[in-house]
């Protein structure tokens, strides 16, 4: 009997080591995240469970999100979330400040860091909005209750306050230092999708209970969730997976006086989904962002100012129709957009024009570009569509099964494409590692 190869991560003492590094950092970091903020209202908590407002389908949201931490209170509520819209902002600005462009294309090394430090002080302001609209939300769960003691903005209650505020995003801060060390010391670049990843898959069993607490349909409910799993994991690889491969020549070199070094063909992989889960955390961040905001006003003395924020929060909460349309819309639009920013960084003419390959029939540099960008947007269609159709799917069962969206589910539609692709990295990281270390033998056949 042939032995498994997945036993060369434990005899390789340099992968040993970096994967119980890994390992103990998530360990801490689940510890941390079970640790609530001072003076937290354990009422307001228990009143969570049962609550249906708008506020409450908010919280279900940014619970998910949060990989649980939120429904909590936390100190780490807003996990690493606020740093991943940073960074997407300032990614998203580059085409459109041309300084910005001009600085991460004239050295790269010099960019990147720039960019790094950037996103780390963006994080900051980002985080301590995130705080104050959650403590807002939960303000709303049992009226004229508040989730914190002493809370406020003046006399005695200032100072309390700030020192909560300071704690949840400390812990912010805390889960991306964790998430770096994970980057830098074990599984390298999969750091924060690895913090995330941890906090999706330790909702599961609580998930499960949830949903096998309804003694009537819960089987039924978890058989159908399941089916529908594995059909969205096995329609996200295959989407992922999706490569369309443009032919390349590459022209013979003159070597010397003498020699003609021959040319040849290769060919230029490009994905159907190049941007992954990036689009479904952005579309969630934007569309929950106004009803974050209306929160501040619903129990404003004005009626209109009153009036409008509760409809915002009401539509916007993820239990009207108008937030499942309008998430979709979202999900498409900004696969399309963040495919084109990603796609113009590459910057793919001026690449291979210095590389010397050219596509077949087409003038190297401006035209090229303009040919791959024409190809890139056709085969997009299809994955942001899927992209699309999964975002919503919770949704969609909801409707079917006559429950709540977050009901449905053992894991959400983007706790999915992160969970999947965040295994299928980790893989091709093991698997490359092993090649390095002299193990050929392929962990997956």
């Amino acid at each position: 009997m042939k032995r498994s190869p997945w036993r060369f991560l434990w005899k390789s003492t340099d992968i040993r080591k970096k994967l119980m590094l890994t390992l103990g950092i998530l360990v801490l970091y689940r510890l941390i995240a079970n640790i609530p903020v001072p003076g937290f209202n354990a009422e307001v908590i228990k009143a969570l469970k049962s609550n249906t407002t708008a506020a409450g389908d908010l919280i279900s949201i940014l619970n998910v999100l949060s990989g649980g931490t939120l429904s909590s209170f936390s100190i780490m509520a807003m996990g690493v979330y606020p740093y991943i819209t940073a960074s997407i902002i300032l990614q998203l600005l580059g085409p459109i400040i041309p300084a910005i462009e001009r600085k991460m294309k004239d050295d790269p090394r010099e960019g990147q860091k720039w960019m790094e430090k950037w996103t780390m002080i963006l994080t900051i302001p980002m985080a301590i909005l995130s705080a104050i609209g959650q403590i807002s939300l939960f303000n709303q769960i049992v009226p004229g209750t508040t989730v914190l003691q002493d809370y406020g903005w003046s006399g005695s209650s200032f100072l309390p306050t700030l020192a909560n505020l300071s704690t949840m995003v400390a812990g912010t801060m805390v889960a991306i230092w964790l998430g770096q060390i994970i980057s830098e010391y074990g599984i390298q670049q999969q750091g924060l999708s690895l913090i995330i990843f941890s906090g999706i898959v330790s909702q599961i069993p609580n998930n499960l209970v949830r949903i096998l607490a309804d003694k009537t349909t819960g089987w039924i409910v978890l058989v159908i969730s399941l089916v529908v799993l594995l059909i969205s994991v096995f329609a996200i690889v295959y989407i992922q997976q999706g490569t369309r491969y443009v032919k390349l020549m590459i022209p013979g070199q003159r070597i010397g006086y003498r020699g003609i070094k021959s040319g040849g063909s290769t060919t230029l992989p490009l994905r159907v989904n190049s941007v992954g889960m990036i689009p479904l955390i952005f579309a969630q961040s934007i569309i929950t962002f106004p009803a974050l905001i209306a929160s501040f006003f619903v129990n404003s003395g004005t009626a209109w100012v009153k009036d409008s924020s509760i409809w915002i929060q009401s539509h916007l909460s993820g239990s009207s129709s108008l937030y499942v349309v309008l998430y979709f819309v979202l999900v498409v639009a900004f696969t399309y957009f963040y495919t084109s920013v990603t796609f113009m960084n590459n910057d793919y003419g001026s690449s291979l024009k210095k590389q010397g390959a050219v596509v077949p029939g087409r003038a190297a540099g401006t035209e090229t570009q303009k040919y791959l960008a024409k190809i890139q947007n056709r085969i997009t269609l299809p994955g942001a569509v899927m992209l699309g159709v999964i975002a919503i799917l919770p949704n969609i069962l909801a409707v079917m099964l006559h429950t709540s969206a977050q009901a449905t589910m053992l894991m959400s539609s983007s706790g999915m494409l992160i969970v999947v692709g965040v295994v299928r990295d980790i893989i091709d990281y093991l698997q490359s590692e092993l090649s390095q270390h002299g193990y050929e033998e392929k962990l997956i056949r």
